[in-house]
């Protein structure tokens, strides 16, 4: 069974009027700013649509701004060119160069919708707006001046710390990473063979005897030295002098 409705309340006749006028009394109590434009400079928002900055290096002449543009007011020229090959022996591969690109600000109506389908962030929002002219004609605007107005992009805003991270910076260091363990596996690897190339360098002891150093008995305070013979295998030293005899012994 289907639960009944609750009760809508009845609302009290000029409620209103009561509330539009209530707006209009704080807004008369409120103390009236006047903007001293141009002398002073308003303080627009980040993301303000002020107009359209061109970053041409990132431009491949895709064509894809100009084909999604609903008022058509996007103009792009380009020309192939030939480019040598990357590697000795590969083949020669043809690029699209941007010859013009222009923006006609008469026709524009600010949608966003070229910078947001641009698969290479070649265009970006500026919030500069003093861009005004007398003259209709004079508001297509060139590469030139697009490429100006790139210098008064703001900066992007920071991430959230909660964010996840972008794919882009992820796969960056995921590179970074791999080439650092490359290199330092080589570093080892070189060291090693130059350790090992020391100790062949390195000459080897002489064939003959082994000579052992001398001994010093802690009783008599006499050194005494061997030889060892490397052909007949004998050995020979100084013989260790015999303990004197103690007077005592005897006379016991």
């Amino acid at each position: 069974m289907a639960e009944p409705l609750p009760p809508t309340r009845s609302r009290i006749p000029g409620s209103g009027l009561a509330k539009g006028l209530a707006v209009t009394l704080r807004t008369m109590t409120k103390k009236t700013v006047t903007a001293q434009y141009p002398d002073v400079q308003p303080e627009l928002p980040p993301r303000s649509r002020g107009v359209i900055g061109l970053f041409e290096e990132n431009c491949t002449v895709c064509m894809l701004c100009a084909r999604e543009c609903p008022d058509w007011c996007i103009y792009i020229d380009s020309h192939k060119e030939t480019v040598p090959p990357a590697a000795p022996g590969g083949r020669e591969r043809s690029r699209n160069v941007l010859d013009r690109f222009a923006i006609d600000f008469s026709l524009c109506m600010y949608c966003g919708i070229c910078i947001e389908v641009c698969p290479f962030d070649a265009l970006f929002w500026s919030p500069e707006f003093e861009y005004a002219e007398t003259d209709i004609h004079e508001l297509t605007h060139e590469r030139d001046k697009l490429r100006e107005w790139m210098w008064t992009v703001p900066a992007p805003p920071a991430l959230d710390p909660g964010a996840e991270e972008p794919k882009e910076l992820a796969a960056a260091r995921k590179t970074a990473d791999k080439l650092a363990a490359e290199a330092a596996t080589a570093a080892e690897a070189a060291e090693l063979a130059a350790r090992t190339a020391e100790q062949a360098a390195q000459p080897e002891p002489p064939a003959g005897g082994t000579t052992t150093g001398p001994a010093t008995d802690e009783t008599t305070g006499t050194t005494a030295g061997t030889t060892t013979d490397a052909t007949t295998g004998t050995t020979s030293g100084t013989p260790e002098p015999s303990k004197p005899s103690d007077p005592q012994d005897g006379a016991s």
